[in-house]
């Protein structure tokens, strides 16, 4: 069911005085995410940006129960708090993980791979900033074509990971995309996967103003960009079907969509990418490249074309 504004609580979710940036899309993703599980769900967070925003022991600056945790030990932990939850007889509640990054396409890859393997029964948040933002703006696996950071001072030459494809190929039971720009598509989505017995996994795009090098005022505006350039599709895969989101389908088609140039020059990251039209050009092909995966997903896992065959009298492969 779509997520309309005046349902969703109005309690106040990220505490005055804690320690984010101005700006900041993680306070933003954790007041959604507290919006959609209510006060039925803890964090488990790996070192980032949010192990600090929380603030000083024994006050939390986030409204959340959390277990801090080694980088490399996120997924794993939500596996065992989840079981040791369920040995309470508490299996309702929900165990997210909000790992960066770094945390989750790096150094945390193992245990997360390691989790959707074994299909433990917990929610996976990668808040996607695009940087090891908590540790100076070094570049990660997911870092795009051209960007700074202090670990590319002339911007980055690889292609950015493409982490929720790879979460797909481990065939879970729920995979989706979303932003920080596109609340009520986030929360309805945290919502279906707590539906969802086994694991799921959300790829949560996350602009930095202080990474990125953009007025802290335009988060929700680089987020939207994102997705209307077609940057950033939003999509879900939900027990063997694939579909695009509603606010991603409008900019499926190239012609639909905003100039890419119009994001980058948003943020001084793309400064020197920008002076390079021919590296603007391979950013734009990436683009096309995903969305030409994308397309070829939804049309071998859709629902739509599933019924036809049942109404021809065949039936859809398993």
């Amino acid at each position: 069911m779509p997520v309309r504004l005046r349902d969703l609580p109005r309690r106040r979710y990220g505490m005055p005085g804690n320690a984010a940036c101005p700006g900041c899309p993680e306070t933003m993703g954790l007041r959604y995410v507290k919006m959609a599980l209510g006060d039925n769900a803890v964090l488990v967070i790996p070192a980032g940006c949010s192990s600090v925003i929380q603030g000083f022991a024994p006050r939390n600056g986030i409204n959340f129960p959390v277990l801090n945790i080694v980088f490399a030990a996120a997924a794993a932990s939500a596996a065992g708090m989840k079981a040791a939850f369920e040995a309470l007889g508490r299996g309702d509640v929900q165990v997210v993980v909000w790992a960066g990054d770094g945390g989750t396409g790096d150094i945390g890859f193992q245990a997360l791979s390691g989790a959707a393997e074994r299909n433990d029964d917990i929610i996976y948040i990668c808040v996607d900033n695009e940087a090891y933002m908590n540790t100076g703006i070094q570049r990660s696996s997911l870092t795009p074509t051209g960007a700074w950071t202090t670990t590319t001072w002339t911007g980055k030459r690889e292609p950015k990971k493409n982490l929720p494809l790879i979460m797909i190929a481990h065939d879970v039971p729920y995979v989706a995309t979303a932003s920080v720009g596109y609340p009520q598509d986030f929360i309805e989505k945290l919502r279906t996967a707590a539906k969802i017995r086994g694991f799921k996994y959300i790829h949560l795009h996350a602009p930095c103003p202080v990474g990125w090098r953009f007025d802290p005022g335009l988060t929700p505006k680089v987020a939207q960009l994102a997705v209307q350039t077609g940057l950033w599709p939003l999509y879900e895969y939900n027990q063997g079907r694939f579909r695009v989101s509603p606010f991603s389908r409008l900019y499926m088609k190239p012609e639909r969509r905003v100039p890419v140039v119009e994001y980058l020059k948003l943020q001084g990251r793309f400064k020197v990418a920008l002076k390079n039209p021919e590296l603007v050009k391979a950013i734009e092909a990436e683009a096309e490249r995903m969305w030409r995966w994308i397309e070829v997903l939804e049309k071998s896992l859709n629902p739509a074309e599933d019924a036809r065959r049942i109404v021809k009298g065949r039936q859809p492969p398993p």
